[in-house]
């Protein structure tokens, strides 16, 4: 017989525990397989019994999957002896026993498999206590109820998120999954009860956020990143207009270009290149710009033509 030793399911949820079994003559019996299943103590009374022929080629009878809270989750004539139970709660939390009888065989085949129940930790309420009558001086209590399975650890934390060492804490378990953990407060303490296990973590804070201040807040957070990113796209949209006008031709508003090539030189005794004089005549609207042209018109003013001498040395073929 196979069992597994140890099965972890959520509260809440269905879940197989797992269980088979071989024997020697399983091809050639034809006796009747009985399975029980046991909760708690090894001898405990059965809550779950079926059984079925091994030669037979009808249902599983007292086998049968249905919606109740038991069922076989396999065949017993296959050697499956899998126990299905759905909607687990806490309280099937526990040990169980996997049970297999044959008819003509005197002792039965029993072994254990451990269920555990998990469940997620939270804080289902966080609020004032009030000193009870009589208890003069006794200051007000913040209580945090606690649920989780395992018990999860409880850490009270400041307004700034650090945990509260100098604090009178006290810790008072009330079931197998819950425990109630106080600690003295003040009218003006903000504090948050924190819990945590390897399932999960889970906190409160008290005073709680107001709902409408939070959505305030956000607003506010939503609109001022939007100007900011209307700013950023102006800015860049500005400098690569700037980018664009100083790459332009530095003659875009050059009316007009006259060249001269005056042909009057003198070539050296034995050398094939001649000074040549060429000159430009270059005239400029008063919008041309000084960045480019470094030259201004007065607006209404005629331009004259700006000339420009340059010596270059030209080869001859």
């Amino acid at each position: 017989m196979a069992v597994s030793p140890v099965v972890f399911a959520p509260r809440g949820e269905d879940v197989v525990l797992p269980c088979s079994f071989t024997h020697p003559e399983q091809q050639s019996y034809s006796g009747e397989i009985t399975l029980k299943w046991l909760a708690r103590e090894s001898n405990a009374k059965p809550f779950f019994v079926c059984s079925v022929r091994n030669d037979s080629i009808q249902g599983k009878y007292g086998c049968a999957e249905s919606q109740l809270k038991y069922s076989l989750k396999g065949d017993l004539r296959r050697g499956e002896l899998s126990l299905l139970i759905r909607r687990l709660q806490l309280g099937d939390n526990g040990t169980f026993f996997c049970r297999v009888e044959l008819q003509g065989f005197r002792k039965f085949i029993q072994k254990e498999t451990q269920l555990y129940v998990t469940v997620q930790p939270q804080i289902p309420s966080l609020s004032v206590v009030e000193p009870g009558s009589g208890s003069d001086g006794t200051p007000r209590r913040l209580q945090c109820e606690v649920e989780g399975h395992p018990l999860p650890s409880i850490t009270w934390l400041s307004a700034s998120g650090r945990p509260m060492e100098d604090l009178e804490v006290k810790n008072s378990q009330t079931g197998p999954a819950w425990v109630l953990s106080s600690v003295p407060y003040l009218q003006e303490d903000v504090l948050t009860c924190r819990v945590e296990s390897w399932l999960g973590a889970a906190e409160r804070r008290y005073p709680a956020v107001d709902s409408k201040t939070l959505i305030v807040s956000l607003s506010v957070s939503g609109l001022i990143v939007l100007l900011l990113l209307l700013l950023c796209t102006g800015l860049i949209v500005y400098r690569r207009s700037r980018a664009r006008a100083a790459t332009s031709p530095i003659y875009e508003n050059v009316e007009t270009v006259e060249n001269h090539h005056l042909q009057v030189s003198d070539r050296p005794v034995g050398g094939n290149v001649e000074l040549q004089l060429v000159y430009s005549a270059v005239s400029l609207t008063h919008a041309t710009s000084s960045q480019h042209a470094r030259v201004r018109s007065p607006v209404c003013q005629p331009v004259e033509p700006a000339v420009f001498y340059s010596p270059v040395n030209v080869r001859s073929e």
